[in-house]
């Protein structure tokens, strides 16, 4: 998996995420491994309010997509959020919680993709991802 091959709608996601100047943005392709979807977006905000900030961007990016959410869990001033599409689910954690669950490792199998924090300009389709498996 590559950044030119990230899914349309995963690239709009990523790309809202950095627009909200989110950290660690890890995309683990899970096809294959019995997972019961084949992406998990995930990635940090450093407060609970940047959080929400994060999953809204995410939200409303895909909203004009034409996707909306087939479940949404947390509420406002969690420290993890999380929006489930079906086939993709996004994570939003606090640094704290993203450490304790630390859902890269549980997932290890999957194939990943780290994309740099928020670089000015940056984008998921030009080249702002470091590509690689754990």
């Amino acid at each position: 998996m590559s950044t030119e091959t990230v899914r349309p709608e995963l690239r709009s996601a990523i790309e809202a995420a950095q627009g909200r100047q989110a950290g660690a943005i890890t995309l683990l392709d899970l096809t294959g491994l019995g997972a019961f979807t084949d992406f998990f977006l995930l990635c940090t905000g450093y407060s609970t309010p940047q959080v929400q900030a994060i999953i809204d961007a995410i939200e409303e990016a895909l909203k004009a997509r034409g996707l909306r959410p087939l479940h949404r869990e947390g509420r406002t001033g969690a420290e993890w959020l999380l929006l489930d599409y079906g086939s993709f689910i996004v994570h939003v954690f606090t640094e704290r919680l993203r450490l304790f669950y630390d859902l890269e490792r549980l997932w290890r199998m999957g194939r990943r993709i780290d994309f740099e924090e928020s670089a000015p300009g940056a984008s998921a389709a030009g080249g702002a991802a470091r590509g690689g498996s754990p």
